[in-house]
């Protein structure tokens, strides 16, 4: 479900931030937010510069999270970060964690990173590779702490459950 079966590899495209974008896509059908994030917009919010902010972007085209259209949001830093469903952190922004989960505090925000350790200051889920595939952490305990339900499928899918 969460893998591309093909080796075809498009020019042009960042098939490592294609996957994770695939990857955002299907923890929306497996995490459950509070009722009053399912009418409006999905946001989903990018801090810093990545090419994932691209990916999600083309998908936001055709893509919705059950009735509610996609919107992807760019933050330059955690100062600008507005309500979001789930806020990717890019690597070059990983040492801005603390403010970030700061900023996010009272929202019922999924945080995902993806660099080493952070599932232990806070994030959610963390991409990792291994085995040249990529994967990911989850610290449930940081997910429900923003009011947010976790599928029994999303932790059998990870990698690690803390």
């Amino acid at each position: 479900m969460l893998f591309l079966s093909s080796g075809f590899r498009p020019a042009g495209v960042d098939t490592n931030s294609k996957m994770k974008a695939i990857f955002i896509m299907n923890f929306t059908k497996l995490i459950e937010w509070p009722k009053s994030y399912r009418e409006g917009n999905f946001v989903v919010g990018v801090v810093g510069e990545s090419p994932l902010y691209t990916e999600l972007t083309k998908m936001a085209k055709t893509k919705k999270v059950a009735n509610q259209s996609l919107q992807i949001k760019k933050f330059s830093t955690s100062k600008d970060i507005g309500k979001c469903h789930i806020l990717y952190v890019s690597k070059a922004k990983s040492e801005d964690i603390s403010s970030v989960l700061k900023k996010v505090k009272a929202n019922s925000t999924l945080i995902i990173t993806e660099k080493q350790g952070l599932v232990e200051k806070g994030a959610g889920i963390n991409f990792i590779i291994k085995n040249n595939r990529q994967k990911f952490e989850l610290n449930k305990k940081n997910v429900e702490k923003y009011k947010l339900k976790v599928s029994s499928n999303l932790e059998a899918l990870a990698f690690t459950v803390k």
